[in-house]
């Protein structure tokens, strides 16, 4: 099973790609992961995105790629994988093709922007040990106290309402495009958010196993 996961910011890709990892035991392809890992174990493409990151610069679409393919022939994604955060773009969609890189599916979790915004807005995460809350869904037992060490909970840059707004603007813009994309190729399974972690799972596997 080879998948994309698309989604709005906040739309819950993270916590699915981690779920379904484990059902389906194949692994998740983070961007900001294998960026990272490249980096650090010194690899071809890692010092070239490591030349343009410490150059405060984007890493280009090409080097993105290369780091992408270079992960995925490693042994443990022989029988799969699930892209999470990439491709972004048609552009990064359209190297991935000419790069040899096919899909079975791609799934699309639909959430309002409304719900998401108070989904995101709520957040709050440990100063110290970055445990994470929400307001409504996950409240701390004391209100702007870590349960786990007591430490002060803040609301990251990242989830402040003009931010979100603009991540979703930058969303539709430049990423919703992909379900079109996607569509024409038949690979698209839109699912809807349900009311919990768990039955968005269920939702994902039914699109899945169509």
């Amino acid at each position: 099973m080879k998948m994309i996961l698309l989604g709005a910011p906040g739309a819950g890709k993270g916590t699915q790609a981690e779920r379904l990892c484990k059902v389906l035991n194949i692994p998740t392809i983070s961007t900001g992961n294998i960026l990272r890992a490249a980096v650090k174990n010194g690899t071809p493409t890692g010092k070239q995105a490591e030349a343009y990151m410490k150059a405060g610069k984007l890493v280009p679409d090409d080097v993105i790629i290369g780091i992408i393919h270079d992960r995925l022939d490693e042994d443990d994604c022989k029988n799969g994988y699930i892209l999470d955060g990439v491709p972004r773009t048609i552009a990064q969609a359209e190297s991935l093709e000419k790069a040899g890189i096919r899909f079975d599916d791609v799934i699309s979790i639909e959430i309002p922007d409304e719900a998401i915004m108070e989904r995101m807005s709520g957040r709050r995460v440990c100063e110290h040990c970055g445990a994470s809350y929400h307001l409504v869904a996950v409240p701390p037992k004391v209100p702007g106290v870590c349960d786990s060490c007591g430490g002060k909970l803040i609301q990251r840059h990242d989830d402040e309402p003009e931010t979100v707004k603009h991540r979703l603007e930058v969303y539709h813009k430049e990423t919703e495009p992909l379900k079109d994309f996607y569509a024409e190729r038949g690979l698209l399974r839109s699912v809807e958010n349900q009311p919990s972690v768990e039955a968005t799972t269920k939702a994902i596997l039914n699109a899945l196993r169509r």
